[in-house]
């Protein structure tokens, strides 16, 4: 995987937008049900969150990648 500094910066960008959006999302959801929660602790549970779905994408392409190898070799 090339890692230009552009393409850097763009992932640093989407990861903390989605960040963002899911913190927001969090907190706002604990305000509507009467279950409010500090800001800080919606954040912390965000960056949870956004690491274990990065993980999860990082092993579905790595799965994705060793299977298709796999099938050229073959053939």
């Amino acid at each position: 995987m090339d890692r230009t500094p552009t393409r850097l910066r763009r992932l640093v960008w989407s990861l903390t937008a989605w960040w963002l959006i899911l913190a927001t999302g969090l907190w706002l959801l604990g305000r509507v049900t009467d279950q409010s929660a500090p800001p800080t602790a919606c954040a912390a549970s965000a960056a949870f969150l956004l690491a274990v779905g990065e993980a999860g994408d990082w092993l579905r392409r790595r799965r994705h990648h060793y299977r298709t190898t796999r099938r050229t070799r073959r053939l």
